[in-house]
């Protein structure tokens, strides 16, 4: 009987195990994540019990540092200033990863989501500008541009394989160079006041990371103190600091120490080495060779991946599910007194991120690929059509995470960025749902139709 028991134990604890681990993994997991968390920021600003208490935390001051060096901010600037940067610095892992073996590293499948995304990020600042031009809410027209692929791709994941696999992947090399389009415009339009002094020091950190890379350093412990430098002098050069983290994924070695033959000819020896050791009936390792045999291996199969891309895959989690959701808890709270306050789409304002998020993405996405097409530079991705395209088009408009950030930075007064992210989650959530109802009704069609 307490066999049985244990064994219900066991099997249900495994079962739990794997669905924990499929939520972890699903694409939309983050998406589901950042939407729960923006909720709650809203509810925490509005309702009387916390607001007073959320605000208070975001504003206190946190010091790091000795007596005579140290940095003082409070809680919002540590998040957007701070750990913002790993997200960039995670963004700027995944433009590697894409040019140098993803889809980006072709020109030929490059042209169209690089066009795609160009075009996306044009248009809806042309369309802001139309509203905005001359006005107090001009230096706004760079929150439009972006596209929040965590939620773009959870949305279209909601729809399983229906969706073809070279959609979601068009999707995804277009949302990364719209996040390096989004880099670009925070570096040159989004800076103030900046110190060329920092930046020049900043420009010999950053030599002497390259050359950490190409002399083959492949220790990341020499690469962190240089790094933490570069990004405290670009906290005091007047660019925004999270541009320090993408720099620094651009100076990691992005080659494995060890290449597939070498990994698969010692993976083959160990196993050897293993066997010949081993003493039959016996489970606990008796022999220190078999010992040194399976810790040499693992060293072994430790370089055979890139310290790039072994980093971009652990900060996954971390990013998906603590960095984003605590900025969308820091930055999605935004206080509604009444309900005059979600009249937003009634400025020029609200109409230029409304518009240029929900009509201009999907608009310009479109008209560069079209363009593109004519011209015979590039083709659509295999197993899909225009109005597939269409679709990923719209899911484009969700800015969120990336427009909400460039939002804190496009205004100084507080009223008008907190106006400003109103429009941005109404035109996200819009663009979310005019997206799943659009692509849920033409890849149920043409399911039905297969079947």
């Amino acid at each position: 009987m307490t066999r049985v028991v244990s064994f219900r134990k066991k099997r249900r604890y495994f079962i739990r195990s794997e669905r924990h681990y499929r939520f972890m993994h699903s694409p939309w997991a983050g998406g589901v994540v950042l939407v729960i968390f923006a909720v709650l920021a809203i509810i925490l600003a509005n309702v009387d019990a916390t607001k007073e208490f959320y605000h208070h935390v975001l504003t206190s001051d946190f010091t790091i540092g000795f007596k005579n060096f140290n940095i003082t901010r409070n809680v919002e600037q540590w998040i957007n200033d701070g750990l913002m940067v790993i997200f960039f610095f995670y963004v700027g892992l995944e433009i590697k990863r894409e040019i140098i073996a993803g889809q980006l590293s072709n020109v030929k499948q490059a042209v169209l989501p690089i066009a795609a995304a160009i075009g996306g990020m044009i248009v809806p600042a042309l369309i802001y500008m139309i509203f905005n031009n001359g006005g107090v809410y001009e230096s706004g027209w760079g929150i439009p541009m972006a596209t929040d692929i965590a939620f773009a791709l959870g949305i279209l994941s909601l729809l399983g394989n229906r969706v073809p696999i070279s959609l979601k992947i068009f999707l995804t090399a277009l949302a990364i160079v719209d996040d390096l389009g989004a880099i670009l415009v925070i570096a040159l339009f989004y800076s103030t006041d900046i110190n060329f002094a920092m930046l020049a020091i900043a420009a010999i950190v950053f030599v002497i990371l390259i050359l950490l890379n190409r002399f083959n350093v492949y220790k990341m412990r020499y690469y962190l103190i240089p790094s933490i430098v570069l990004w405290l002098l670009f906290l005091h050069s007047g660019i925004h600091a999270t541009i320090a983290g993408v720099l620094i994924a651009m100076t990691l070695p992005s080659t494995p120490r060890f290449s597939k033959k070498y990994y698969l000819y010692k993976t083959r020896y160990f196993i050897s080495e293993f066997k010949h050791y081993d003493r039959e009936g016996v489970e606990v390792l008796g022999n220190p060779r078999q010992l040194r045999t399976l810790m040499t291996n693992r060293l072994v199969t430790a370089n055979a991946i890139s310290p790039s891309q072994r980093l971009e895959y652990s900060l996954h989690h971390f990013v998906a599910f603590f960095i984003m959701p605590v900025f969308a808890l820091a930055n999605a709270g935004v206080e509604i007194s009444t309900f005059g306050d979600l009249h937003v789409l009634g400025n020029h304002q609200g109409l230029g991120i409304f518009l240029g998020l929900v009509v201009g993405k999907p608009l310009g996405i479109c008209l560069l690929s079209w363009l593109v097409i004519k011209l015979g530079w590039g083709a659509l991705p295999p197993g899909a059509t225009w109005k597939s395209l269409i679709g990923v088009a719209i899911l484009g408009g969700i800015g969120f995470t990336m427009s909400i950030f460039i939002d804190n930075l496009a205004f100084n007064d507080s009223l008008y960025v907190a106006s400003g992210k109103i429009a941005i989650l109404i035109a996200s959530v819009s663009a979310a749902f005019i997206g799943l109802i659009y692509m849920s009704s033409f890849f149920g069609k043409r399911h039905e139709n297969e079947r």
